[in-house]
């Protein structure tokens, strides 16, 4: 059973050694901050089944670094909570297969509704769909699940969590966020007081 769960880690970590890093990484940390921290518009992470819930997570993170982020769940976007966009804001998507029904349409709905608003794709398919409505486009390299059925989203979610982190934390060194600007946000809990207690930086 140990050597089974090192295997999983091993693959797991391979996974995101192998993530490609390019332009679009550059592309799309200067794009964010041209949106909200010049233009003051916020960011819309959206994704659904378990890439929602790591878009969710990347939200989170963003607003607590400094940079506003909301998650916006895909089908809720149609019963109304579209109207939480605009017109500075950037929208990111996470779609493994890039091709995710409910993203397609939230995609085409934010366009009619804004039509020049930028869309940030992270996918494992650089052939699906979604690739041609997105501006930017983050590709996971299309890990394989350590699920043994090769199915359950595993390291696909491993390496977009990643890949959502690698945003917030370069964001956070463009705009010069500090320990002071952490603690105004994040007033709870252990990290709360760390905050608080450590110097700026």
């Amino acid at each position: 059973m140990n050597e089974d769960i090192k295997s999983i880690f091993r693959a797991e970590a391979q996974a995101l050694n192998s993530i490609p890093v390019d332009q679009d990484f550059e592309g799309a940390i200067r794009l964010i901050y041209q949106k909200v921290h010049k233009s003051g518009g916020k960011v819309i992470v959206s994704g659904m089944g378990k890439a929602g819930q790591v878009a969710n997570n990347i939200a989170t993170t963003f607003s607590s670094t400094g940079t506003p982020a909301i998650f916006l769940h895909p089908s809720e976007a149609q019963h109304g909570d579209l109207g939480i966009l605009r017109e500075n804001d950037i929208l990111i998507v996470l779609s493994n297969s890039g091709k995710t029904r409910e993203i397609l349409e939230l995609v085409y709905l934010t366009h009619e509704l804004y039509k020049e608003l930028p869309v940030i794709l992270i996918t494992g398919n650089p052939e699906g769909e979604l690739v041609k409505k997105a501006q930017i486009s983050l590709f996971t390299g299309k890990p394989e699940e350590v699920c043994p059925l090769g199915l359950t989203p595993t390291t696909s979610t491993t390496v977009m969590m990643v890949m959502g982190d690698a945003l917030t934390v370069s964001m956070m060194k463009i705009i010069g966020f500090t320990a002071l600007d952490f603690a105004r946000r994040h007033h709870g809990g252990y990290l709360g007081e760390k905050s608080r207690n450590s110097r700026p930086v």
